[in-house]
């Protein structure tokens, strides 16, 4: 049996990276995705998901370090679910993705600086690759 789930969204803030005691890293960011359809009326809807995903250590690294509010991604993981009880008593659920590998589909803050202009002895740089947070 597997669990994947592959997202492609926009970050929807800057993530926040931690460490546990124990030296691991954790980085957290929300995710929107978008999806069109049409209603009963035949009108042209979309509806936006908001997503948690949570990276550890070397993709939570790379993830801090190049990704900022704004930024596409394409997060491959799997869904994590929890369960607690709240100070009230109540048991409370919820959902979050634990990425495996993160593909930035746009520049990161690190490279956002503008390159300088080829000469004619320099190839052009190549666009459309993405870089991988692994």
């Amino acid at each position: 049996m597997k669990n994947t789930v592959i997202l492609a969204g926009f970050v929807g803030s800057t993530p926040e990276a931690r460490s546990t005691q124990n030296g691991a890293s954790i980085t957290s960011l929300s995710l929107a995705t978008t999806r069109s359809f049409r209603d009963g009326e035949g009108k042209r809807q979309t509806e936006t998901e908001w997503h948690r995903v949570t990276c550890f250590n070397g993709v939570g690294k790379s993830v801090a370090e190049h990704v900022s509010k704004g930024a596409l991604v394409m997060v491959t993981g799997r869904i994590h679910y929890t369960r607690w009880t709240d100070q009230s008593g109540q048991t409370r659920y919820g959902c979050e993705i634990i990425a495996e590998q993160v593909d930035f589909l746009t520049r990161g803050k690190a490279s956002a600086e503008p390159e300088a202009e080829p000469n004619a002895e320099q190839a052009p740089a190549s666009t459309g690759k993405r870089r991988r947070a692994a």
